[in-house]
């Protein structure tokens, strides 16, 4: 018998999948070089098609010691309210994208981010998946307090980018 986590985790790959088939069918007959807003455009229909809900350009609120800045950050896609989207058409994709995905998936609270782009002969090489490990962990922190706490909280979000761009390296 599966337990609940894995069961999550099984439904999250299964719509990680079909994300990717969307992706793949909206490039195949488009091909590279357009606009993000196109391939985008047409995802969003092979979702609707697959019956997946979604949510395009979710306003990503971001706070900073309690102070709620108005950046205007945008999530591409929300898919099924759990999988965090981000689309590019760029030459390749940099270092900044990854991280990029990566702090939105910290800031939503969500833990898989699919990266694709669509400036690629094959899409499959402009495809990254991503996982947000990190946790904040109240039985930890309920035990420290002020600067330590601080610093064991850098150590964690640091260890778990460190984890996510082991990951996604592709060996040469």
């Amino acid at each position: 018998m599966q337990s609940n986590l894995q069961a999550e985790n099984t439904d999250l790959n299964g719509i990680t999948r079909r994300i990717i088939a969307a992706a793949i069918e909206a490039h195949r007959h488009l091909g590279p070089g357009l606009l993000e807003s196109a391939y985008q455009a047409c995802i969003c229909y092979e979702l609707g098609r697959m019956g997946l809900s979604f949510t395009r350009e979710v306003l990503l609120p971001l706070s900073y010691k309690g102070l709620q800045l108005d950046c205007n950050y945008r999530i591409d896609l929300l898919v099924e309210d759990a999988i965090i989207v981000e689309l590019k058409s760029v030459e390749q994709l940099l270092p900044v994208h990854s991280a990029q995905l990566l702090t939105y998936l910290k800031a939503a609270h969500k833990q898989i981010g699919l990266l694709i782009n669509f400036h690629v002969p094959v899409l499959k090489d402009g495809i990254r998946r991503m996982v947000n490990n990190y946790a904040e962990s109240p039985s930890v922190l309920s035990r420290v307090e002020g600067e330590e706490a601080e610093s064991l909280l850098s150590s964690l979000r640091l260890s778990s980018r460190l984890r996510v761009s082991a990951v996604n390296r592709r060996p040469r």
